[in-house]
């Protein structure tokens, strides 16, 4: 039997019931594979699974990071694969499922991540771009690896100054390095299923469903209480769709509709980008749902996979 089972799609398409139902009947664990729900005390904006929800299975890589703290790929990596190794050396499934690509494919393949040393370069590279901006750290970077120069957008500061950074540390571009990453065989040979909708109107009507559904259940209350205990706004959990949003209502920007609104688009933009990260992935088996689905036909057609992989 394959032991592991990747659950990927967009947000709202039903990967948590997915997830709780094929791992109960599996003997499996649940390893989420989110990049906001790692964070506690917000439950409610990323859409954390229930108790009820969770059908008495173990979920890990839920609320394991503090709200303040920045959380990267790599720290996710070094914290999941451990757990999916437990799982796995137990004699259960791993079900791994979430909507954030890259987290769930550098799992899957076991990347090496270059090393983050205290040794004060990045504190430098910083200084140096809020005195020079940030055309001249990326100039600075097309010097040493124009590949990488390329393809990041003079927007992306992080990646900047994080590509200068791996090349003055060690020696290596981050080109290089990642190319050396691709080279190695994956870790893990997972089945792969994906979630997604006959008509994308039906998976825009799910988002805007948990967004009200999301309000009801007291998501403003949630931020509320994360501001008043000292969460800065600028923190990069609070930067997240469906907070940073209501964060600019409660500070008088703009009203909690119009915020509303703002998270149901924003979300429909980011539904669109996990479709177009997930079905580069060829090895993907799409379960498309039909409007008015109830869901059992895809429980059913997830089945029939994992039960071919088997045979």
């Amino acid at each position: 039997m394959n032991n592991i089972i990747c659950i990927a799609g967009p947000t709202a398409s039903g990967k948590t019931a997915l997830a709780a139902t094929l791992a109960k009947e599996l003997n499996g664990e649940v390893v989420s594979c989110d990049s906001m729900q790692v964070y506690k005390r917000m439950d409610i904006g990323t859409a954390k699974p229930t108790l009820e929800e969770m059908q008495g299975i173990p979920h890990h890589m839920i609320d394991v990071a503090e709200p303040w703290e920045d959380f990267s790929v790599s720290r996710y990596c070094d914290m999941a694969a451990p757990i999916v190794d437990d799982i796995l050396s137990r004699g259960k499934t791993a079900v791994i499922a979430g909507g954030t690509g890259l987290y769930m494919d550098s799992l899957i393949r076991g990347n090496a991540f270059a090393p983050f040393p205290a040794t004060g370069v990045r504190e430098r590279l910083e200084a140096q771009a809020d005195a020079e901006g940030m055309e001249a750290m990326l100039s600075r970077l097309r010097a040493v690896d124009p590949d990488a120069a390329g393809r990041l957008h003079l927007s992306d500061r992080k990646r900047i100054l994080r590509a200068l950074e791996v090349y003055l540390e060690t020696g290596e571009t981050i080109t290089e390095h990642n190319r050396k990453t691709q080279a190695v065989p994956p870790r893990y040979s997972p089945i792969w299923l994906g979630l997604d909708f006959a008509q994308r109107g039906e998976l825009y009507r799910r988002i805007d469903l948990r967004v009200s559904l999301m309000l009801q259940q007291g998501l403003v209350e949630e931020i509320q209480g994360l501001l008043a205990d000292g969460i800065p706004e600028k923190a990069t959990a609070m930067q997240a769709i469906g907070y940073k949003e209501f964060v600019d209502a409660l500070d008088g920007r703009c009203t909690i509709e119009e915020a509303a609104d703002l998270v149901r688009q924003s979300s429909r933009r980011y539904a669109k980008r996990q479709l177009t990260w997930f079905r580069r992935n060829k090895a993907i088996h799409w379960l498309i749902r039909d409007t008015g689905d109830t869901g059992r036909e895809i429980l059913e057609n997830a089945r029939r996979i994992v039960s071919d992989f088997d045979n």
